[in-house]
């Protein structure tokens, strides 16, 4: 179990068991989890509740995952949310879309979870 101050984490993929071993991992880390299955399901779980972290998966049914990270940022909330895509999509020019499309970080399936859970836990250490 971590130390660091957990937050709030809307996690968001079609693929349900990959969701539940995301929940089990960091839930295990102290964060409070909330899940879609769709890109359309995760904005409105985002104008809900408006957590401190979104984790998108780019392919989603809906709406994908580039088109919620920037509908989030255009709503401009303060604190701003960390935007993390976990994404199959791994080349140079997918990564910058999503940097383009407002997301923070960039990982690549099979994320390695405990690289994620760092760049989440320097963001609520701050």
């Amino acid at each position: 179990m971590s130390t660091v101050k957990a937050g709030r984490l809307l996690i968001a993929d079609d693929d349900r068991e990959l969701v539940d071993a995301y929940v089990l991992f960091f839930e295990a880390h102290g964060y409070i989890i909330q899940t879609a299955a769709d890109g359309v399901a995760a904005l409105a779980a985002y104008r809900a509740s408006r957590p401190d972290i979104v984790m998108l998966d780019i392919q989603m049914p809906g709406m994908d995952g580039h088109t919620v990270a920037r509908e989030i940022r255009r709503m401009a909330f303060i604190p701003r949310p960390l935007l993390l895509a976990v994404t199959a999509l791994h080349a140079h020019a997918e990564r910058l879309d999503s940097f383009s499309a407002g997301f923070d970080h960039h990982f690549v399936k099979p994320a390695e979870l405990p690289v994620i859970l760092a760049a989440m836990a320097s963001r609520i250490a701050h």
